[in-house]
């Protein structure tokens, strides 16, 4: 077993060009985790918002961070050794996981990483690395969202717990971003429950979107949805921020608008409306990545991939993401 390994860390805050590939020792093995062997990372915006010094994040709720620090939480890779007290995982798994989220300690872009055995999961079978390692993040979001919290932990962005919406026939649901890494799963997941779902995303996205079960496609580069899309009972606003108050009006009585990027609301509009807005915080949950993986074993999920890159070119797949539009998710691979 070597003792470094290449990773990609940063040592100061910046644009993509701070990300430095080099060689840093091999991570040692804790109670409770297990020793990865990795094969792809999953690229996600808690990455970029590291490297910026997490700008995007009011300065009360920025957790400290130490210098220099390897990004990045979503993996695919096989077990290369597991902690004595860890059951359920052995040497030659291969396995999938969200490491150590909400926090910024997954340290993923490397060629080995430690994961807690509670963050992973059995990868698919019929799924290869680069694709299971674009789902934890995005695909645990939208289920967290849609489908069941999972857990019991106060939420920084609001005091009452978030609570999914029943979804099924005779539900309607609009993605907001559905293109993206969260809004194709939300997509998937909302058509999964039956609902009827209409998806917002930039015209080329269009056949991408009606294969993966979208009933209907409003191009927002020709159409405002919320001037043309009345009585719906969720959106789910994967955009989210400031705008995403403009998708109250196309809610019916009892609605809900979850903004997956929390922006500001007037409490008396929301009365007036009678409507709810909700979010959370995605967390790491291996038993529900288990269930996951079971609908993306099976093909009921499936994850798009915008584009992929060496691990020692993370600054260009950071570049990518900043020029935005994404279909699916950008992964970094790693030499065998």
């Amino acid at each position: 077993m070597p003792t470094t390994m290449k990773a990609v860390r940063l040592h100061e805050y910046g644009g993509p060009e701070v990300l430095r590939y080099e060689d840093v020792p091999i991570p040692e093995l804790k109670p409770g985790e297990v020793l990865v062997r990795v094969h792809a990372v999953g690229v996600n915006p808690p990455d970029w918002y590291l490297r910026d010094g997490l700008t995007v994040m009011p300065e009360e709720m920025r957790p400290a961070i130490e210098l220099p620090v390897i990004p990045g939480t979503d993996v695919s890779g096989v077990v290369g050794a597991v902690a004595d007290d860890v059951t359920g995982f052995s040497p030659g798994d291969e396995v999938f996981g969200m490491l150590r989220f909400p926090g910024f300690d997954g340290s993923a872009y490397a060629e080995y990483v430690t994961a807690p055995a509670s963050d992973l999961a059995r990868k698919p079978a019929g799924l290869d690395h680069v694709h299971a390692a674009a789902a934890p993040m995005a695909a645990l979001t939208a289920w967290q969202f849609l489908i069941d919290l999972g857990h019991d932990h106060p939420s920084p962005f609001q005091e009452h717990r978030h609570v999914p919406v029943p979804l099924g026939p005779g539900t309607t649901v609009l993605v907001n971003g559905a293109a993206g890494g969260v809004g194709h799963f939300g997509l998937q997941l909302a058509k999964w429950k039956g609902a009827r779902v209409i998806a917002v995303a930039s015209g080329a996205h269009g056949s991408f979107l009606k294969e993966l079960g979208a009933d209907e496609v409003i191009d927002y580069t020709t159409t405002r949805p919320e001037e043309v899309v009345r009585d719906l009972d969720l959106v789910l606003d994967t955009v989210g921020g400031p705008h995403s108050r403009r998708f109250l009006r196309t809610l019916k009585r009892g609605g809900a608008l979850f903004p997956v990027f929390f922006g500001e609301f007037d409490p008396d509009e929301l009365t007036r409306l009678g409507v709810t807005v909700s979010v959370t915080q995605v967390r790491s949950n291996g038993p529900q990545l288990a269930e996951l993986g079971r609908l993306l074993d099976d093909g009921t999920v499936r994850v798009g991939i915008d584009s992929t890159y060496p691990l020692a070119e993370a600054a260009r797949a950071h570049e990518r993401a900043a020029r935005g539009h994404l279909q699916g998710k950008i992964v970094l691979t790693v030499a065998a």
